[in-house]
């Protein structure tokens, strides 16, 4: 008898062996695949049993939470939304999360480590943090004065800070409202579709993830290189350049929009956007040259994010004379993300250094502890700073006396570059109207602010459009907010 029940005994052992064993298999082992199961809801509902964390733009909440008593509990609110969406994204039930919301997550839904106060704490006992929440460093008066200045017409805006590299302004137009996609119900999934076939693309972040060719806007870039190599020590100068421009190896000739183009001096072929003289400045100054200068203001880096990613804007690095030519004037292949331009801008208006540009001051606790901040931002030098002390003189001329003057500021010293971009099959669609600049207070010791527009009207002439007509304003609305004149 006393056999049977020692046999007994190990038999039991063996079957809480082998349950023990076969709970550590499901548990442990096949553990991360059933929690990354579709069908495994038990994420989603926690992820949504609480509020989320809220993005702020100068203290104040752009984002919140609404519960709705169902079981994915709270559902993400906007203040306004299409103001902000190029910034915020969306957080939806159905559809996941962009931008800010997406590269944020961590934070946000309260999954970010940093937010436990004890280290491994929540592996053990399996509950959540309180989200955090991020702080931008959007300047709220220049993102509201960049979006009224875009209204109803396609394009962007990008304004940062040149000595920082701070955001100050993203805008995106035209918009949409994030919170249509918030929750999971049919009108979610109706949003969604209408979102989608429009063809206007109210979802397309156009200031970091649109690249447009930046037309004459490229020139400050082709006018650094020029400085830079030598090529031109004297701003009043005369050059070599001929108008009509036969492009080499071709029978291709390139003209100007306005008269008196021919062997104009750089001040002159920079305030009047002389196609011709910056033409044969990027021939002269060569394929490595012109590929290195570009690349020192941001161009071909495909790594930027702010913190989600941006575009790459894109020189040609492969190029014949007459491709260069073409180039130089920001067309043929060269790209430009609107955010890119206006560091183009900011480089100028910072002494010849490129900041990385960036859109989270800090993120923190619920309470306001501060978690993580910006911290040193890296950055390049696109140009010798006696070229962007030069550089600042030819833009602030272009608001002074060429085709930006739509872009002065009483009480402070402006710089501009105004850019009309063909494009299309033989170019025959409507151009775009670009404008860079930079804003300096007359009370301040350096340039507050660095913008760059682009609008893309196309219900207008073609010769309605121009970066000093359309863009130009727009550039100023911002730069006055910023400044606060």
């Amino acid at each position: 008898m006393t056999r049977h029940i020692r046999h007994a005994a190990v038999f039991c052992v063996l079957l809480l062996a082998a349950l023990l064993v076969n709970a550590a298999r499901v548990q442990v082992v096949e553990g991360p695949g059933y929690d990354d199961n579709p069908a495994n809801r038990r994420g989603t509902i926690a992820r949504f049993g609480q509020p989320r964390g809220d993005i702020l733009v100068e203290g104040a909440r752009v984002t919140g939470s609404r519960d709705t008593g169902e079981q994915l509990r709270h559902e993400r609110t906007y203040a306004n939304g299409p103001l902000y969406a190029p910034v915020t994204g969306f957080a939806s039930q159905v559809y996941g999360t962009t931008f800010l919301e997406h590269a944020e997550d961590g934070i946000l839904s309260g999954s970010d480590p940093l937010l436990s106060p004890f280290p491994l704490w929540n592996d053990v006992t399996r509950a959540r943090n309180q989200p955090g929440n991020v702080v931008t460093t959007l300047d709220r008066a220049a993102q509201e004065a960049a979006y009224r200045g875009l209204g109803r017409r396609k394009g962007a805006v990008a304004a940062v800070e040149p000595s920082t590299g701070r955001i100050l302004a993203l805008v995106s137009s035209p918009s949409y409202d994030p919170a249509v996609l918030s929750g999971n119900g049919a009108s979610v999934t109706s949003a969604w579709s209408r979102l989608n076939r429009d063809p206007d693309q109210p979802m397309l972040n156009r200031a970091v993830r649109q690249t447009y060719p930046p037309g004459s806007t490229f020139k400050v870039v082709t006018a650094a290189a020029a400085l830079d190599a030598g090529l031109i020590t004297d701003l009043d100068r005369p050059t070599d350049s001929p108008d009509p421009y036969t492009l080499p190896g071709t029978r291709t000739r390139l003209t100007n929009e306005g008269e008196g183009c021919a062997d104009a001096s750089l001040r002159a072929a920079f305030e009047w956007s002389c196609n011709t003289v910056f033409a044969k400045l990027g021939v002269d100054v060569g394929v490595a040259d012109m590929v290195a200068t570009a690349q020192g203001f941001g161009f071909n880096d495909a790594e930027l994010k702010v913190p989600f990613s941006v575009a790459p804007s894109t020189f040609d690095t492969s190029v014949d004379k007459a491709q260069l030519a073409l180039s130089s004037i920001g067309q043929y292949n060269t790209r430009a993300t609107p955010l890119q331009m206006a560091m183009v801008a900011a480089a100028v208006a910072n002494g010849g250094q490129v900041r990385t540009p960036y859109l989270v001051e800090r993120t923190t606790r619920q309470g306001g502890e501060t978690l993580g901040t910006a911290g040193p931002r890296a950055f390049r030098q696109a140009m010798n700073p006696a070229t962007a002390l030069r550089m600042k003189e030819l833009m602030t001329g272009v608001v002074q006396d060429g085709t930006g003057t739509n872009a002065a500021i009483p009480g402070a010293t402006v710089g501009g570059k105004t850019g009309t971009a063909q494009h299309g099959v033989g170019n025959a669609g409507v151009p775009y109207a670009w404008f860079v600049s930079w804003a300096k207070a007359d009370t301040a010791l350096e340039p507050k602010v660095a913008v760059a527009v682009v609008v893309e009207d196309a219900s207008a002439d073609r010769g309605e459009i121009s970066g000093g007509g359309d863009a130009a304003p727009i550039a100023r609305a911002v730069m006055r907010a910023v400044l606060g004149l």
